[in-house]
């Protein structure tokens, strides 16, 4: 595995799979993210699929306020503007990851797959690949 950092990102599964058709460049969250641009990200599905589903690389990261995230990015986040808000409810920033070079995976990596190898528990929202993450999770990350 690389030293650098990569992300794993936990998505429903209908924004995960929009990622991978290219319908979806821009991932919001309630949460800032220190990620360096290049970052490489594993994107995980949640319930129903519970799989590893592909990979990308962060492209950059803005901050803006809701407002602001929906004028410049509404093509881009696979959301209509009442899921942005009611997601978005109550911030005052949001946080929105720009993807590139997102890749499927031939076979999805599925969740008891990944709990045969290493013990695992894929993130409510996302966290950073760890050494003691599964093996196969792991060697998706470019060294």
């Amino acid at each position: 595995m690389s030293h650098r950092r990569a992300l794993l990102l936990s998505l429903r599964p209908r924004y995960a799979d929009a990622i991978l058709a290219g319908d979806k460049t821009v991932e919001i969250r309630r949460r800032p993210i220190n990620a360096a641009i290049g970052t490489p990200i594993v994107l995980y599905a949640s319930s129903p699929t519970r799989a590893v589903v592909g990979t990308a690389r962060l492209a950059g990261v803005r901050i803006c306020d809701p407002d602001t995230a929906w004028q410049q990015h509404y093509c881009d986040v696979g959301l209509s503007r009442a899921e942005l808000d009611a997601y978005l409810d109550g911030a005052t920033l949001a946080y929105l990851l720009l993807l590139r070079h997102v890749q499927s995976l031939n076979e999805p990596l599925p969740l008891r797959h990944l709990r045969q190898d290493a013990p695992f528990q894929p993130p409510q929202s996302f966290r950073y690949v760890a050494a003691s993450d599964p093996s196969p999770l792991k060697e998706l990350v470019p060294a």
